[in-house]
């Protein structure tokens, strides 16, 4: 197949499944495979459009993220999402991922555990639907520290390939108070440090693999998948209220089977 529309394929499914709770990763290695892209090009391809999905978040997002620098407003009485709020929600996986990284690059990415982490995974977001109590922070605003960071707690499950980082953060803000759409909307505030971090530290050490001939292709999955992105994220906000968790939960299930019989057998 044309790598231009492998890049615009992989592109639609980096888009698609970046912010929704059923595991990008997941669904990069079952489509890589079953599309005979796989390898350090592969790898190093994946890490670019992952940024292509995070600048999305900064562009829906740019006026929060350039209120959070008004530091003015930190410890008032009023409630209002600040810088603290991320730095909590951001912290606790910025420092497992940092500390286990060469162990999750280079024992963790394997279809066994991607399999196992998305049922894991889909019986936590179905625990969250079933044992959440009454909703006390119905915006992003209403979220206290300590929920923001027990949100941050949650989203170190997600330096497991396939567990998702949307599904355990939805699934935390859900167990701590936050409605639906205030819980995803969290997760994907805390997403663009984390994930630009990690995907900048992935950058870097596949400089090497980078050739201009590849530059096309990556163009391609680049911009397909920030606009995806884009268009995914603002609809799940508005469905996710609706459905809850639960479909994304059995889907993954779903998912993993598929990923036996495709990838494993």
């Amino acid at each position: 197949m044309n790598e231009h529309i492998i890049a615009l394929l992989l592109g639609i499914v980096e888009g698609v499944t970046e912010f929704l709770p059923i595991s990008s990763t997941g669904h990069m290695i079952l489509v890589g495979s079953l599309l005979g892209f796989e390898g350090e090009k592969a790898n190093t391809f994946e890490v670019i459009i992952q940024l292509g999905s995070m600048l999305s978040i900064l562009v829906l997002y740019w006026k929060r993220y350039l209120s959070l620098l008004n530091f003015s407003s930190i410890g008032k009485p009023e409630k209002k999402l600040d810088a603290i709020h991320i730095i909590l929600g951001v912290v606790p996986a910025a420092i497992v991922g940092l500390l286990l990284h060469d162990f999750i690059k280079n024992q963790l990415f394997s279809p066994k555990v991607v399999v196992v982490s998305l049922v894991a995974g889909a019986i936590l977001m179905i625990f969250a639907e079933k044992k959440h109590g009454k909703f006390t922070s119905n915006t992003v605003d209403e979220l206290s520290y300590k929920q923001a960071f027990t949100i941050g707690l949650f989203q170190c499950l997600a330096v497991i390939p396939g567990f998702s980082r949307a599904g355990s953060t939805i699934s935390g803000g859900l167990l701590v108070g936050a409605n639906h759409k205030t819980a995803a909307e969290f997760s994907f505030l805390v997403a663009l440090p984390i994930m630009v971090g990690a995907t900048g530290l992935d950058f870097m050490k596949s400089l090497h693999f980078l050739d201009t001939s590849d530059i096309p292709m990556f163009a391609i999955g680049f911009i397909t998948a920030f606009v995806v992105a884009m268009c995914v994220a603002v609809l799940f906000l508005k469905i996710l209220g609706k459905i809850g968790l639960t479909v994304f939960a059995y889907y993954r299930i779903v998912l993993a089977a598929v990923f036996i019989v495709f990838v494993l057998l």
